[in-house]
């Protein structure tokens, strides 16, 4: 399909992913109820563990839960493979385990049957799905709503940052923190202030790259992974997410000068280390573009202060989502209608 002259605001990929602001205060309206339910039974009768289980943008959402779960509630949270039921038909010990499969459509048979299988094995199946009468909704014992409403786009925006917010719901109240759930009642409205952020020196400097490195760490790992996935799919660029720490364990000798870098932050106790690694790259040459509220870097993107340092990665995803979106276009390419790509991978 021909892009030439297409605007950026014309793409389905723009208008949804400006709707995550309202699909957040959908969430945080429509489903405390169940997620307070959750909860309560989670402090009362704490799990053994939690395992996620997903795939593409959904498995990079498992990727923030792992690091929300562990450091707001203590609770050891791992990825499971879906493969290991579905294709291996191996039993799983999930007794007192809690299980949270995430995915946009709940369709994919692999994920079904993983669901099946961790509710059968004695865990408590938590489905995190947009599609609510979908047959992992049926497969599960608790269903926490995505609501962020069709998504037509190939690409995952709205739907991603739901699975997002959907998690931050849970910790909040799962770690009975009441200025983590206060600070996310604010986060609706700097979603939408984020979407606004123009990252066009980005785009422009990005137009003619081929490869790339994105780096996050701690809560922003998972939005690494997200945005490498995303400057692959919509435009045909290759990009590798990585930790700001396991960079420096091999990949870190292939930079070197004007090799690109987009380096994802949060106000915590990984910006020293993030601050460290950017200065290390520049000093090689290479082009480092920080998201980091306050730095005064040339090549500083503008970004939102997160009312919460758990919070920050919805917000540079949120503003980095325009930018790809724009990129895509600049290279020649539909966000839309990626190439080879369906909206419903049906995994087995």
């Amino acid at each position: 399909m021909s892009v030439e002259g297409k605007s950026p605001d014309a793409t389905l990929m723009y208008a949804e992913a400006g709707e995550a602001g309202a699909t957040l205060a959908r969430q945080l309206r429509e489903n405390d109820a169940v997620v307070r339910e959750l909860a309560e039974r989670l402090r009362a009768t704490p799990p053994a563990f939690v395992a996620t289980c997903a795939r593409g943008s959904s498995d990079h959402a498992a990727t923030y839960a792992k690091y929300a779960f562990e450091t707001r509630t203590g609770t050891v949270t791992a990825s499971a493979s879906p493969s290991v039921s579905s294709v291996y038909g191996a039993p799983m010990r999930l007794e007192e385990a809690l299980y949270i499969a995430i995915s946009q459509s709940g369709k994919s048979p692999d994920l079904v049957a993983n669901a099946m299988a961790a509710r059968k094995a004695g865990a408590h199946v938590v489905a995190m799905v947009n599609v609510e009468d979908s047959p992992l909704a049926e497969a599960a014992d608790t269903v926490i709503g995505l609501k962020a409403g069709p998504e037509r786009s190939v690409a995952a925006t709205k739907s991603y940052l739901g699975a997002l917010g959907a998690i931050a719901h849970l910790t909040a109240h799962w770690s009975g923190d009441a200025a983590l759930l206060s600070a996310l009642e604010a986060m609706p409205a700097a979603l939408d202030k984020a979407a606004a952020a123009d990252w066009t020196p980005l785009v422009d400097g990005l137009v003619e790259a081929n490869n790339l490195f994105v780096l996050g760490r701690g809560y922003g790992f998972g939005a690494a992974q997200e945005a490498a996935l995303k400057f692959k799919e919509t435009c045909g660029l290759h990009a590798e997410g990585f930790s700001t720490a396991e960079v420096k364990h091999g990949p870190m000798a292939i930079v070197g000068k004007d090799f690109p870098v987009l380096m994802f932050t949060q106000d915590d106790g990984t910006l020293d280390g993030a601050r460290e690694v950017a200065r290390e790259f520049r000093r090689r040459g290479a082009r480092v573009w920080t998201v980091e509220p306050g730095d005064r870097h040339a090549d500083a993107l503008p970004s939102v202060a997160a009312p919460h340092a758990m919070y920050a990665p919805l917000l540079a995803v949120q503003s980095f989502y325009r930018a790809v979106n724009a990129l895509a276009l600049r290279r020649g390419h539909d966000p839309d209608v990626p190439p080879h790509l369906n909206k419903v991978t049906e995994t087995v």
